[in-house]
């Protein structure tokens, strides 16, 4: 009972501290763990930050001064997942390097389909964004909110859709679905 009355005290003194400093009110394992230990601890590079409610599965590699939002998940369990520097991964997205799609519909006789991911430097992947296993996306690419990523992205493009669609590239001009 001490320990659930400390717990209940220092939950009051960071939701007060959060709202005062900042407006903001998170889940408590975001007001007690500092985002940019927890990427020194992951081994990310330097300046990355990660909130505590990620989730990071598997061999994930993360260049330096990136951030990773909340409630994301990084699955590197499949064949690893790359994430550049400088990137901006917003809340929610999804990143896999594994489905269970064929061994689900063979009745579990198929193996775990397994793809590394990669995603560039100087990308954004706005929130609810799902990338697929075995994607890779280039440097400088954007996309857009809720996108479902299937296919490679180039660099220097901007994408948004379900499933993504290149609105425009390097040259600004239309591209078919990716």
């Amino acid at each position: 009972m001490i320990l659930l009355k400390e717990l209940k005290e220092l939950f009051f003194l960071r939701t007060t501290y959060y709202l005062k400093k900042y407006n903001r009110s998170l889940p408590f394992g975001d007001m007690i763990v500092d985002r940019w230990d927890k990427a020194k601890l992951l081994g990310f590079g330097e300046g990355t930050s990660i909130y505590d409610s990620s989730i990071v599965l598997g061999e994930v590699k993360v260049g330096k001064d990136t951030w990773i939002g909340p409630n994301t998940i990084l699955d590197g369990s499949g064949g690893g997942l790359i994430i550049g520097s400088n990137c901006s991964i917003s809340a929610g997205v999804q990143i896999y390097t594994h489905d269970t799609v064929r061994k689900s519909l063979s009745g579990g006789k198929a193996d775990i389909d397994k793809a590394s991911t990669r995603i560039g430097s100087d990308c954004y992947l706005g929130p609810n964004t799902i990338i697929v296993k075995g994607v890779k996306i280039g440097d400088r690419v954007v996309v857009g909110a809720n996108s479902l990523v299937l296919k490679d992205i180039p660099s220097d493009c901007k994408v948004f859709g379900s499933p993504a669609v290149i609105i425009t590239d390097s040259l600004n001009y239309q591209r078919n679905n990716i």
